[in-house]
């Protein structure tokens, strides 16, 4: 049966309701059994930009204005001493500014939960995850989403298997990790030049280890890829197509403020077209879809860092690459990033709820990516018909309204040159209002 169209005031409506669910007390010193939900509305617009020609894939030249709306429910169970279990149920609506096509580092980091404009619920996460006490200190574990209450020791083994996303585990940031709560650009929520294993939602089925040793921790992961670029199916050939990842990390203080050094490196095998050979058959008009073919493989690296500067002031910066001979598949059409941002707590002006943040973010293509869209070609979300190359620069601010424990209002400001990489277009500026509930 077709579901009925999900409206604004009805998202609103749910956003305001969520809190209402059940708040079963405090969290007992060891706990079994938690469950936690989020309900996220994001209402963002676009204004008038140069845009002198458009091809399939363009932003348009707009005004135009789109809403997104998810919503999740959390639960985890303490199955066994170290076992525990998460399961995830998540719904979606909406869709953003220009179907998300015409720009690399997309302005709505929650459309990339959303598939339909239609409500459409799936299980999100299925996840098990078993850890093995090695020794060292006891630190204490909050009570939080995908972490249940109790104590951990410094030094442990923790593997995660099931359906999660990549993200859970690695390229974490104090500063820029959460769309839901942070920044909204997809380049600033992780790292852009990663093209990290997903289906169109962000989720995917495999296997992670971290190994913590006090201060460093070393994480290795395998994980499923879609079977087409940017789509929900998942390749069940795990063999022939997977996305391998290795992160080491250093916790440090700097005095008594903490921060954070990760280095992450990766290999993406699977059904890629190659960007060179589709413009070797076709110069004039290249298809990488038609070059597709498995043992294909991407390959790259990230530096990750996140540093307290005071109790309330946290910078944070992302250095990515990626060889980008092969078609993007799963993320965005970025081959090299770089950013860096301030986010800072709203103590000094008696608001310690609030948050205000800044960041800029250039993201870059590689060589053969770049001559394929200058002939013409077309990616999952970029295609102009053709490219006056130039890398895409993006500046976005936030500020977080806390309004209590369970509600944040936030408005985001966006300001975005050359976007899609193209010196022809724009620049383009995006305002956002994000309404924000957990429990």
């Amino acid at each position: 049966m077709r579901m009925p169209r999900l409206r604004f005031r009805h998202l609103v409506s749910a956003l305001l309701l969520a809190p209402a669910l059940p708040l079963w007390c405090q969290a007992p010193a060891v706990e079994e059994f938690n469950i936690h939900g989020q309900a996220t509305v994001v209402s963002q617009a676009d204004d008038a930009f140069r845009s002198p020609y458009q091809g399939p894939n363009s932003l348009r030249p707009g005004p135009e204005r789109a809403t997104s709306f998810t919503t999740t429910l959390m639960t985890g169970w303490r199955l066994w001493q170290g076992g525990e279990a998460y399961l995830d149920a998540e719904g979606a609506a909406g869709k953003g500014v220009g179907s998300v096509l015409g720009l690399a580092g997309a302005a709505n980091g929650e459309t990339y939960r959303v598939g339909n404009p239609e409500f459409r619920a799936s299980l999100a996460r299925v996840l098990l995850r078993q850890t093995f006490s090695l020794g060292g200190e006891a630190q204490k574990v909050e009570d939080d989403a995908h972490q249940l209450g109790g104590s951990r020791d410094s030094r442990r083994l923790v593997v995660h298997v099931g359906k999660f996303s990549v993200m859970d585990v690695f390229d974490g940031n104090a500063g820029s990790h959460d769309a839901r709560s942070q920044f909204l650009n997809w380049t600033l929520m992780g790292q852009g030049a990663w093209d990290y294993p997903a289906d169109t939602r962000g989720y995917t089925w495999g296997c992670a280890a971290e190994f913590y040793w006090d201060a460093w921790v070393a994480r290795y992961g395998r994980f499923a890829e879609p079977l087409v670029a940017n789509q929900l199916e998942i390749d069940h050939g795990f063999a022939r197509a997977h996305g391998d990842v290795v992160e080491l990390e250093h916790d440090h203080s700097l005095g008594d403020l903490p921060g954070a050094l990760r280095l992450m490196v990766y290999r993406n095998t699977t059904r890629m077209g190659d960007y060179r050979l589709s413009l070797a058959l076709s110069p004039t008009a290249p298809d990488v879809t038609s070059t597709r073919a498995y043992d294909r493989t991407k390959e790259g690296w990230g530096l990750n860092l996140d540093q307290a500067l005071s109790a309330d002031l946290v910078a944070f910066a992302r250095w990515g690459w990626s060889d980008g001979r092969n078609e993007s598949w799963a993320y965005t059409e970025v081959d090299r990033s770089v950013s860096a941002g301030l986010t800072l707590k709203g103590t000094g002006w008696h608001r310690p709820q609030d948050r205000l943040g800044v960041a800029a973010v250039q993201n870059g293509l590689s060589p053969d990516h770049k001559d394929y869209l200058a002939a013409g070609g077309l990616g999952f979300l970029l295609g102009d018909g053709r490219l006056n190359y130039s890398p895409e620069r993006i500046l976005e601010s936030y500020y977080a309204l806390g309004m209590g424990r369970f509600f944040t209002a936030s408005l985001d400001l966006q300001r975005i040159w050359n976007p899609g990489y193209n010196r022809d277009r724009g620049p383009v500026s995006l305002v956002a209002l994000r309404l924000h509930a957990q429990f």
